[in-house]
């Protein structure tokens, strides 16, 4: 089975207060983003993982998608699997490619194994790996809150809009970013924000991270500045970064940007819709 696990990006968050157990409630929506890597999963004689594409830091073993498998592995014991990742979605970029990895793994051991497990069931599993992994379940658009895994549904369609997401070579951790910030309640929720017009969303819909990681990072800040150069409606990072993005209108040519990402002497990766 081949699977296509894609990016996501953050519309507005807010971090809104330190929980007992160390981590933070937030909110934000969750919107998929078809930036994706390919994945591909096959009974096999004995466990294996293999990547190529963007390295992956870390000791593979402890890779996302093998513990999604080992944790459905030990409720249903199931046999064992060949999972070949072509990375392309870059890591420490606020995009959810380990979390999308995770998250289709779980889908597809459903699908190939039959085991019945319901949307709600899936996303409970995907919680237990990641907090935003549980949105890859339904991979629709979402308010996130709790710690991202409690999800509303919502419908919002910017299907008719072209997206510019840029990954500048930055590798922020998670870590680091939440001890940038002072948590506070926002005087509008999120919700309210994200219906209206998206005209409006420059000046009202924001996230928390952006001004302190692009007073570490300026590169962040000069690239979403960049982004509104060229006629985008709304530009933002994405999570905690690094990663940051652009909404246009459907006229808009994007030549000259798509030009000058391609020549940077930064060496931007960047996906263009």
């Amino acid at each position: 089975m081949i699977l296509f696990p894609n990016a996501k990006i953050n519309l507005g968050l807010h971090i809104c207060e330190k929980r007992p157990d160390g981590f933070h409630n937030l909110e934000t929506v969750f919107y998929p983003l078809p930036w994706c890597d390919v994945l591909e999963i096959v009974p096999a004689k004995e466990l294996v993982f293999r990547s190529e594409g963007l390295p992956i830091d870390g000791n593979p073993d402890n890779n996302l998608c093998l513990q999604a498998y080992r944790l459905l592995q030990t409720q249903y014991d199931l046999p064992p699997v060949h999972i070949f990742l072509i990375k392309h979605l870059p890591m420490g970029a606020g995009l959810g490619g380990g979390s999308a990895d995770a998250a289709f793994v779980l889908r597809a051991l459903n699908d190939i194994f039959k085991l019945q497990l319901g949307e709600e069931q899936l996303q409970q599993a995907a919680a237990r790996i990641g907090s935003d992994c549980a949105f890859f379940i339904r991979n629709t658009p979402a308010l996130a809150t709790g710690k991202g895994e409690q999800l509303t549904p919502l419908s919002l369609d910017l299907s008719r809009y072209r997206f510019v997401c840029v990954f500048p070579n930055i590798a922020v951790n998670t870590a680091w970013a939440y001890r940038q910030i002072t948590p506070k309640m926002p005087a509008v929720a999120l919700q309210h924000l994200i219906s209206q017009p998206i005209t409006t969303w420059k000046e009202a819909l924001h996230n928390d991270f952006q001004a302190p990681i692009s007073r570490h990072f300026p590169d962040i800040a000069e690239g979403i500045d960049f982004l509104y150069h060229h006629q985008a409606v709304y530009a933002a990072m994405s999570g905690s970064g690094s990663a940051f993005y652009g909404i246009f209108e459907p006229h808009t040519d994007l030549s000259s940007l798509q030009k000058w990402l391609s020549n940077s002497k930064r060496k931007y990766k960047f996906y263009i819709q």
